[in-house]
């Protein structure tokens, strides 16, 4: 879970990483008047992607008529789709240099690296790969709770190699670069800039493990973050209702969708996160072969290993319940999972909706694996008790089909339902 920039600095702060001047984030043009600000000030995009200055997310001005008019033009803005809801403004802190420090895991030996460049500011990967000299990596080796301090004074000599500081701000670098590891290991500056007064982190990315969240409550009570943050941006309500559901989920597409009329719209409730993964390729790939690339998928889903009915049941709830989704596509190759429990949970769904009179949105799918013979039991037995809350309904049972085949033939009966060519 990556925190905001400004979260992240109140981070930094608490341990004693200096950061610009805070006088707030704001949300509409309008709020800059509550602030009181000696310009000139930061006007900086709060969403959790990179390339945040490229795309025009990060203004500098210099008085409060251009803050507002800037201000209009950010929040009008979308930064890699995804749509400038907040700005933090902060003070314009001069420089006379700049470097990067992060800290990350290796994914080879699980051991800890701090990573430092004297090429601060500009997009460090592609430094990595056009200039690989520029950048000095130092393994932790067995992963020490705290940085050595040679190795700190070995990096930030290294930084001094190209930044020529004195020895005073060369220390100060150090300390920097062993706060960094020694408090939050999972982060970076970028840029690290180089002050009359000393380095001032004047980016901030702190990204949190998300299986290890339940150890960060204070940090998050602080922060005032009561839930699980998507990766990229705030959860949609659908993550919200998967959340505390407690099964992984993740909308494709942003959440004001406007829906085209010629294009049809696939919700996927695979078997696994595997299978979720080859759902929207294939439907991608399908709908680009046979059907002239009009066909969308618009999630991710992860029943999560042995799901219970009721869970089961609630994935196509949700599904059925987002006015973008036309068909669903839906796959069991149990395993770990039970197909009976599955088609249980289906079957649960689609007969509440029916009863109530809600929206039921026709399924394609098949099932095989754990549970069969008792899943394909009770599915007959089902269609022959409630045959009108079923009818949308069309499960393949064993291996006679391959699932890219149900696939195609979902798609094709929807457009044929639509009188579309195919």
């Amino acid at each position: 879970m990556r925190l905001y920039e400004y979260e992240a600095k109140k981070v930094f702060d608490t341990v004693g990483i200096p950061v610009p001047k805070q006088h707030g984030v704001i949300h509409s043009p309008s709020e800059i008047e509550k602030l009181e600000i000696k310009f000139p000030v930061m006007l900086k995009s709060m969403v959790l992607v990179g390339g945040r200055g490229k795309a025009g997310g990060i203004k500098k001005v210099s008085g409060k008529g251009e803050a507002k008019s800037v201000l209009e033009k950010l929040f009008k803005t979308k930064i890699r789709g995804y749509p400038v809801e907040a700005v933090l403004v902060e003070e314009a802190v001069k420089s006379s240099s700049a470097c990067y420090v992060g800290v990350t895991m290796d994914p080879v030996t699980y051991n800890n690296v701090v990573i430092v460049s004297s090429s601060g500011g500009v997009d460090i990967e592609k430094v990595a790969k056009e200039k690989p000299e520029a950048i000095f990596k130092k393994e932790i080796k067995e992963n020490n709770l705290l940085l050595p301090g040679s190795a700190a004074n070995e990096l930030s000599s290294l930084l001094n190699k190209d930044l020529k500081l004195d020895s005073v701000m060369e220390k100060k670098l150090a300390d920097i670069i062993s706060k960094l590891y020694n408090d939050l290991k999972i982060c970076e500056i970028n840029p690290l800039i180089i002050t009359p007064e000393g380095p001032v982190a004047a980016d901030a990315k702190i990204v949190l493990d998300d299986n290890a969240l339940f150890r960060q409550n204070e940090l998050l009570k602080t922060l005032c973050i009561s839930e699980k943050r998507h990766d990229v941006a705030e959860p949609t309500k659908n993550e919200k209702i998967a959340q505390s559901s407690n099964f992984p989920y993740v909308d494709l597409l942003p959440e004001k969708t406007v829906k085209e009329k010629d294009k049809l719209y696939v919700g996927l409730v695979p078997g696994g996160a595997g299978y979720g993964i080859f759902s929207i390729d294939e439907v991608s790939n399908i709908g680009k072969r046979y059907f002239g690339g009009r066909v969308v998928p618009v999630n991710f889903m992860d029943s999560g290993g042995g799901p219970s009915q009721e869970r089961v049941s609630k994935m196509f709830h949700l599904l059925m319940d987002y006015p973008l989704v036309d068909i669903i596509i839906t796959s069991r190759f149990g395993g770990i999972s039970s197909c009976d429990i599955f088609i249980r949970g289906l079957v649960q769904a689609m007969r509440e909706r029916h009863e109530k009179g809600l929206r039921v949105v026709p399924v394609y799918g098949r099932m095989v694996g754990t549970d069969l013979p008792s899943a394909k039991a009770f599915l007959e037995k089902a269609k022959n008790e409630t045959p009108d809350a079923l009818k949308e309904m069309d499960i393949v049972v064993g291996n006679q089909k391959i699932m890219a085949d149900v696939i195609k033939d979902g798609i094709e009966k929807a457009f044929e339902l639509r009188g579309w060519k195919t």
